[in-house]
């Protein structure tokens, strides 16, 4: 029993640094749509970067947000 729930412990658990690189990609992809659009607000949540735009749509960015350790 112990086995099982370590290995399925495992499956759960997320790499830090592959997890910033994919949200990098997805953002690097988003603000290329984006390309000749107009920013009309941009605001950031407990989670999330919100950008909207002229024509209406709301683009949301995750990943980016945390505390800085860099002292």
């Amino acid at each position: 029993m112990e086995d099982k729930f370590d290995e399925l412990l495992g499956l759960i658990e997320i790499e830090p640094d592959a997890l910033r690189e994919a949200e990098f990609m997805q953002a690097q992809a988003i603000l290329e749509t984006m390309i000749g659009k107009t920013i009309t607000s941009a605001s950031i949540e407990d989670t999330r970067i919100v950008v909207a735009t002229s024509d209406g749509n709301k683009y949301f960015f995750y990943g980016f947000l945390g505390e800085d350790t860099a002292a």
